[in-house]
């Protein structure tokens, strides 16, 4: 069985399954219940077989319900959070650390950033240069190795952004196990140990209730965001080309979507 595992890279497994499986985590303890009341070799081959697919799937189901909510999650914090701290009237970075983040992005756009004025006169224009010089920074920092705190930040982010769009299908599953295991203990269809169910059912539902929530996502999104911009500051970066040297490479960075994580 573990010949068939599939092989997932550290986002994949940490951002995309961790997600799925957790939130399928009392339907996973029920089946483990079921087949291990049964010494029956068929059924594990079957789930062995099975587990290489299902483990795939998850990890796309919990991707594309992420990607689903995301924008409703970025309008609720007032927009994308490294748009919103690059603009001149928010506090999270001194003013000449902004000034310098400014600069950097501008030479890097071969444009001039927004000054204070132009921002309030044309607030659409400047976030509109904010978000390319956005692309542009996650586009040239998705080395692993040279911008590590910044991957693992994104991986944070993505955990609990697929989390959350998991939560209100985990709890209902979670609530139809419940009633169905109960069910089956009434009626007393044969020996079959449920309890582990049921104390990972309430777990699993104390863990999503409390835990999984918009102001985690959104705390897990501005930490993200405040490293992504300060990896403007980073001696990998700075001593980076220019984009105008490459006009070409200019244009599409700033057709790309803005996207907090993959």
């Amino acid at each position: 069985m573990i010949k068939v595992l599939p092989k997932f890279d550290k986002y994949t497994l940490y951002a995309r399954l961790f997600p799925a499986v957790i939130a399928a985590a009392p339907a996973i303890a029920l089946v483990w219940a079921v087949i291990a009341s049964k010494e029956v070799m068929l059924v594990q081959a079957i789930a062995g077989t099975a587990l290489a697919v299902l483990l795939m799937v998850f990890a796309d189901v919990a991707r594309r319900r992420g990607k689903a909510i995301e924008p409703r999650l970025i309008e609720q914090m007032g927009g994308l959070p490294s748009v919103t701290m690059l603009r001149h009237r928010d506090t999270t970075f001194d003013a000449a650390t902004k000034a310098r983040m400014h600069t950097f992005v501008a030479e890097k756009l071969a444009e001039p950033a927004p000054a204070a004025e132009q921002e309030v006169a044309a607030p659409e224009a400047a976030d509109d240069f904010y978000m390319r010089a956005g692309n542009w920074l996650r586009e040239n920092t998705r080395s692993k190795k040279k911008f590590d705190i910044l991957f693992n930040e994104n991986i944070t982010y993505g955990y609990r952004r697929n989390l959350f769009a998991l939560k209100w299908p985990a709890l209902i599953l979670n609530v139809l196990i419940v009633i169905g295991s109960a069910a089956y203990l009434w009626l007393q269809q044969g020996p079959l140990d449920l309890l582990p169910v049921f104390v990972i059912a309430f777990l699993h539902a104390a863990y999503l209730t409390i835990f999984s929530t918009p102001s985690a996502v959104e705390e897990a999104s501005r930490i993200y965001a405040r490293q992504l911009l300060l990896s403007s500051e980073s001696a990998e970066l700075r001593k980076s080309p220019p984009a105008a040297a490459k006009p070409r490479t200019r244009k599409k960075k700033t057709e790309e979507p803005g996207a907090l994580a993959t």
